[in-house]
């Protein structure tokens, strides 16, 4: 994981050398610099930069979407080599890329868990496992390493009491969240990490129980941050403030109106950008999980990841401190007031 941060650090410095793209002619002081952002977005979703732009909050900026993403880590790397102006990741894995040396900040939280959106980790309905100590020797589907799943389950099993030594007893298996439910009906893993429709339909289909949720250690919390490269917000600070301003005012948007209106507005925008796409996943769409009004982001959400790499060995301790990872200067709700 080490080795990636590192190739991707190498890229973002490659890419500090570049100019940024769709510069406005004779933009006014103040205003947007750039007027286009291109961005990567995912199938049969809407992002809140989609959102943003629809709702009319982008004002002179227009969205171009390049593809989709596969992951978070392939989203940062797209910003930090110029492909894209901003992508989003775990925020573990922000500070993994941060304490490598990578020039990026993070600007607003765009996904996480609550009751609504959640981590659930799931066995058979028969398994003998109960707890944490039951996992030793057990294979755990997860969709990557190094991320979201793989923090909260070794969380469970240290609080469960397991020695480290214990805990790298449970394997890890890197399974496509497709294929998740199959593999654990199978046999071919005992316990499977699943979130959102896929959780909802292997639910449907029964069979299965949870074992645990990341929200049963960690309550509600954000998990993860859309960030830009530092030479992008330092020359193009009105252009950072309108994206940050009206991806904020998306979220506050989706916590504010019923899960009715935003599956609605998710499905006609779906449709009217004419990607050939299956809206149908939306429609099991519940919350997104940001827990701070707008995306405002809160130092603990870095801090608890930077806590378990430091323990795990992957960062030097003391190497990141949270409030070196994010700004929350240009989201206007972290001003009271500032939104209106």
């Amino acid at each position: 994981m080490i080795k990636s941060a590192r190739l991707l650090v190498a890229v973002a410095l490659a890419a500090a050398t570049a100019t940024a793209c769709g510069s406005a002619e004779g933009a006014a002081p103040g205003g947007p610099e750039v007027l286009e952002l291109r961005y990567q977005g995912s199938v049969g979703a809407v992002t809140f930069p989609e959102l943003a732009e629809d709702l009319g909050y982008l004002g002179p900026i227009k969205l171009r979407w390049i593809g989709n993403t596969i992951s978070g880590p392939q989203d940062i790397q797209a910003a930090a080599t110029g492909q894209t102006d901003f992508g989003g990741a775990f925020n573990g894995a922000i500070v993994k890329l941060v304490a490598a040396g990578a020039p990026i900040t993070s600007m607003i939280g765009y996904y996480g868990s609550d009751e609504g959106s959640y981590i659930g980790y799931y066995v058979a309905q028969d398994a003998p496992i109960r707890g944490p100590r039951d996992l030793i020797g057990k294979k755990i589907g997860v969709n990557t390493l190094g991320a979201h799943l793989e923090a909260v389950l070794k969380e469970y099993l240290k609080r469960g009491g397991l020695t480290p030594e214990e805990i790298k007893q449970v394997e890890l298996v890197v399974v496509p969240p497709v294929n998740t439910e199959q593999a654990l009906r199978q046999g071919q893993i005992d316990v499977a990490a699943l979130s959102g429709i896929l959780r909802d339909k292997a639910l449907e289909r029964g069979g299965i129980r949870p074992l645990f949720k990341d929200i049963d250690l960690f309550g509600p919390f954000t998990a993860g941050s859309v960030v830009m490269t530092d030479r992008f917000v330092a020359e193009n600070p009105g252009t950072t403030r309108t994206f940050v301003t009206a991806f904020a005012k998306a979220v506050h948007w989706t916590q504010t109106h019923t899960r009715e209106e935003v599956v609605a507005r998710y499905k006609a925008i779906i449709a009217k950008r004419g990607r050939s796409e299956d809206s149908s996943a939306v429609g099991f769409w519940k919350s997104s999980g940001v827990v701070g009004e707008g995306g405002v982001i809160d130092p603990q959400e870095f801090q608890t990841w930077i806590d378990w790499l430091e323990r795990e060995g992957e960062i030097p301790p003391g190497k990141v401190k949270a409030t070196d990872l994010y700004t929350n200067e240009f989201n206007p709700y972290a001003t009271p007031g500032g939104a209106s």
